[in-house]
């Protein structure tokens, strides 16, 4: 994957999606399909505005929350200038977009699969139950600290068992720790897979339970990048042995086994 991969589409529709505490907060882009072949859940794009100045060099990267043969969607939550300004684009707009970058989630259509989701973290989780050959086998887990309509929720336990806790109160967190030990050693006791998205810290917890039981698990990394090819060494994390691996090439998916955080 390189920059020559680089595409420029159209703004189909951009929509704030629910009502958190600060209105506006989260967005629906839709953008024409680029011409790939295919990609996979747990894939990302990186994506700049063509009317972006130099007062902001960088692409932003987002998880690929869904696609058909005419658009590609993303799920975007508005946390800084970069993705402020993304959500102002109107339809006609031009963005610039190269991907579908990193690898994908493992998939095992006959193995109980458990999507483990931190607020926005849920984004990726959509494209997966859509490509699941198995939903049946597929739950999901939830928790999130904004009300639930502001994610895609709704969208995905419609298709797969879903469950979710709401982090309001400092004592709800202990609550939601103690129910990821429990699914985690449940899952690990019949071999099942554990796929993980969401803030750093709810990784180390999906970390911290998969190596005490013996989990087979994978996270989801959101370091920041700047360039989603490997060449800015932005988003360098370490691999199990101690090596400083990219995370946009060697990632953004990963064993927890594997990695370090």
């Amino acid at each position: 994957m390189s920059l020559r991969n680089c595409r420029n589409v159209k703004v189909l529709e951009v929509s704030p999606v629910g009502q958190s505490k600060r209105p506006d907060e989260f967005f629906e882009i839709r953008l024409e399909y680029p011409d790939w072949d295919g990609w996979k859940p747990g894939q990302f794009v990186m994506i700049r505005p063509s009317g972006w100045d130099l007062d902001l060099i960088w692409a932003r990267p987002f998880s690929i929350c869904s696609a058909d043969e005419n658009s590609l969607t993303l799920f975007i939550q508005k946390v800084g200038r970069g993705t402020e300004r993304i959500t102002t684009l109107k339809p006609g707009d031009e963005v610039a977009i190269w991907g579908p970058l990193g690898n994908s989630f493992a998939m095992e259509p006959d193995t109980p699969t458990l999507l483990l989701a931190g607020g926005i973290g849920i984004a990726p989780f959509r494209g997966y139950v859509e490509h699941h050959p198995a939903p049946d086998n597929v739950s999901l887990f939830m928790a999130h600290r904004l009300p639930l309509e502001c994610y895609p929720y709704n969208q995905l336990s419609k298709t797969v068992c879903g469950s979710c806790m709401l982090e309001e109160q400092p004592q709800d967190l202990q609550g939601i720790i103690e129910f990821m030990r429990e699914e985690i050693k449940r899952y690990a006791e019949k071999n099942g897979l554990i796929l993980s998205c969401g803030p750093t810290p709810f990784m180390k917890t999906v970390q911290k339970f998969a190596n005490e039981f013996g989990a087979r698990a994978q996270v989801s990394l959101e370091n920041r990048m700047a360039c989603g090819v490997g060449a800015c060494l932005g988003c360098v994390t370490k691999d199990g042995d101690d090596h400083h691996i990219q995370v946009c090439t060697r990632g953004p998916v990963f064993w927890t086994d594997k990695v370090k955080l």
